[in-house]
């Protein structure tokens, strides 16, 4: 048994795997094989590791699935560093009393031990930030085919428009539900009422819908929102707004990402970060990802080196910014950086 893969293919669990950091996504099995087999890189790098959930649901022994939460360190090329995997691999079996000649009779899979508690002490664990925590957790509720959140019916009739609803009795769980369910009634009303919900229920809502979840139908809505919050100066604001439309993988979003590239007052280092931890792919695109990368290098407050280094690792962006850096001329802002970082 030598990775992780191996693990779960004997452990008799179902298994649903989802990866987290820059966007709370589900994930192949095979896809996660071939990476700890070592042939292909991570897709989704978040601050040079491979953040995953793992949730694994013994039917005969646990009700509820079991989540573990991994960050597993990548190499240069995004590539899995397999030293932290098994040594926590090697704890794991000895934990369990696993042999690999008959790994499905093992304490776990009998339910003696609780999966949770395998994760105690564990250097590769972490806790995942809490909106992609509820997100993770609305998804998984629809994967294994259990209720929505007690917080879920309320929030629905609050997002349609019940006056007799108050935003502070609503659960950030039963937003993520409502974001994941995608009810036709609560996008439509979106699109109504979106600039007239507190600022409170606006964030949470940006952040849970910025990892994919924004409905065509909001992009509209949402862009024009920008605008009016950014009259109102409300930087917290306009960045939630606009890691909700950067999200989307619709190609409207790309062109209004041209505009807001052009906009000399848009390029803080907030909405330079937000476009790069959100916006990735739409930075697949030659001139667009030169004149990010030309803002980023301009922008005083933003850390170049560490956004670039982590962007680098998105294996469809690699190659494209390693030839814009090493072709970037001396005298431009980015050049001027390529120079500092190699002496």
């Amino acid at each position: 048994m030598q990775t992780l893969s191996d693990f779960f293919a004997h452990s008799g669990a179902e298994l649903a795997l989802s990866t987290l950091g820059r966007r709370v996504a589900p994930m192949r099995q095979d896809t996660f094989a071939a990476f700890e087999q070592e042939r292909e890189p991570w897709p989704l790098p978040w601050n040079g590791h491979a953040q995953v959930a793992c949730a694994l649901r013994w039917p005969a022994a646990y009700q509820d699935p079991a989540i573990w939460f991994l960050s597993l360190p990548l190499d240069e090329q995004g590539m899995l560093v397999p030293a932290a995997r098994d040594e926590f691999l090697d704890r794991l079996l000895q934990t369990l009393g696993t042999q690999p000649a008959d790994p499905t009779q093992n304490g776990l899979a009998q339910g003696k031990l609780e999966p949770t508690n395998l994760m105690q002490d564990n250097p590769l664990a972490f806790e995942p930030e809490l909106h992609q925590r509820a997100l993770l957790h609305a998804r998984l509720s629809r994967h294994f085919g259990q209720p929505s959140s007690s917080h879920s019916d309320m929030v629905r009739r609050y997002l349609i428009g019940d006056d007799a609803l108050n935003w502070q009795m609503l659960g950030l769980q039963g937003l993520a539900d409502q974001v994941v369910d995608s009810d036709p009634a609560v996008i439509e009303a979106l699109t109504l009422r979106l600039n007239a919900l507190p600022r409170e229920v606006i964030l949470p809502l940006c952040y849970l819908m910025e990892h994919g979840d924004t409905p065509a139908e909001l992009l509209p809505t949402l862009w024009h929102a920008l605008a009016t919050t950014r009259e109102a100066q409300d930087i917290e604001t306009f960045c939630a707004l606009l890691r909700a439309l950067l999200g989307s993988d619709d190609p409207r979003v790309g062109e209004w990402l041209d505009r807001i590239l052009d906009d000399d007052d848009l390029m803080a280092a907030d909405c330079l970060a937000a476009i790069a931890a959100r916006g990735w792919q739409h930075l697949e695109h030659e001139t667009r990802l030169m004149r990010f990368l030309e803002r980023l290098a301009s922008c005083r407050n933003a850390n170049f080196r560490r956004v670039v280094r982590d962007l680098a690792l998105i294996p469809r962006l690699r190659l494209p910014i390693l030839m814009m850096l090493r072709q970037a001329p001396a005298h431009s802002p980015v050049g001027r950086l390529v120079r500092e970082w190699n002496a």
